[in-house]
């Protein structure tokens, strides 16, 4: 089947975009059967907004004093660590 390029509407937007041929050989190769309703660039910020942003801070390790960033927020009282002194505490 020949598949050429076709103009859409965005439903978020009203922009105007092109779902390509190649976009359309891709689709019916995954057995997707709707064709995309928002331009790549809608598709892209719902995709980016999906996830909620990683906590992270900044701090002086308890056992070597090496500033590191740990992918939470210490809620205090408890030491913490960096990477290389972690294993060596627990």
């Amino acid at each position: 089947m020949e598949f050429e390029d076709r103009s859409l509407v965005c439903r978020e937007c009203g922009a105007p975009f092109i779902f390509t041929a190649q976009e359309q050989e891709f689709f019916q190769s995954r057995r997707l059967e709707h064709e995309p309703t928002r331009c790549p660039e809608c598709r892209a910020s719902r995709k980016g907004g999906r996830r909620p942003a990683k906590e992270s801070a900044e701090i002086a390790c308890a056992a070597c004093g090496l500033v590191t960033e740990v992918p939470f927020k210490p809620s205090g009282g408890k030491p913490v660590y960096c990477r290389d002194c972690y294993p060596l505490r627990s």
